[in-house]
């Protein structure tokens, strides 16, 4: 019941503080001429970024290969400099504007030493996510928010597809007992999207003139408990992590004509 529970509030949550996703708008294709660029960094103030790490308690030979015995569920990530990888930025509130052109490698998913790569994923509303697993154990693709599906991939290199067709967040983990499994789907509407790097860099381009309200969005990083799980093939207990609610900073920009704006977010633990 928690987990059930959890997951509704979480959506709830999202669909309240996150509409600014498209998620009621219809997007039109347009020319963009003399479009602008806005570019910027997503970078971490304050205390260090706490580390979130779990055992390895089942298919060590695949799942940890290098015998660290712990892996980073990697909720946050911070760089030497500061940045911060995996926010995603985003305009709010556009209408029209360039063709969709998102990067294909956060399109699509891989399995591989029991991990999904890649952790944050972008894919265009009404379009497929492709899926498969490069591990010889047997993976699930489990989700919840804007899309419901639960996968077996009992094969390696074997392509899926699930077609996405709401906007909005996917969350998605394994039902394999493979319990630190996460990652996130973002279903777009619009094209004006970026995840940023280890450096906490990123940019949008061809942004049509005007003026904007830019959105760095995190998946979050703080604990709220945890929630037992099963392993669906050994059909033994496990638990998994809840988080809490991603987080969101705004700011307003301004786009003039073939001109560069710079945006900067400082995020912290408060």
């Amino acid at each position: 019941m928690q987990s059930v529970l959890c997951t509704v509030a979480k959506w709830v949550a999202f669909l309240a503080g996150a509409g600014a996703l498209a998620m009621a708008q219809s997007y039109q294709v347009v020319s963009v001429t003399n479009g602008g660029t806005i570019s910027g960094t997503v970078k971490w103030a304050g205390p260090p970024a706490p580390k979130l790490e779990v055992a390895i308690n089942k298919d060590a030979e695949i799942c940890d290969p290098e015998s660290h015995k712990t892996r980073n569920l990697e909720r946050l990530i911070v760089g030497p400099d500061g940045g911060v990888a995996n926010a995603i930025v985003y305009l709010k509130d556009v209408t029209s504007g360039k063709a969709m052109d998102l990067p294909a490698p956060r399109r699509t998913l891989d399995q591989k030493h029991c991990r999904y790569e890649p952790h944050i994923m972008l894919v265009p509303q009404s379009e497929a996510l492709s899926m498969k697993s490069s591990d010889h154990v047997l993976h699930t693709v489990h989700s919840d928010g804007a899309a419901s599906f639960n996968l077996a991939f009992p094969f390696t290199d074997h392509v899926t597809t699930q077609s996405v067709s709401t906007a909005g967040l996917i969350n998605l983990k394994c039902n394999g007992g493979h319990s630190w499994m996460n990652a996130e789907v973002m279903v777009v509407s619009h094209p004006y999207y970026a995840v940023t790097g280890e450096d906490g860099r990123f940019e949008l381009t061809d942004v049509p003139p005007g003026d904007y309200q830019i959105v760095a969005w995190h998946e979050g990083w703080s604990v709220q408990g945890k929630e037992n799980a099963l392993d669906v093939f050994s059909q033994k207990p496990t638990q998994r992590i809840i988080f809490s609610d991603p987080k969101t900073w705004v700011q307003s920009v301004t786009v003039r004509p073939g001109a560069a704006a710079t945006v900067k977010f400082v995020i912290s633990q408060k």
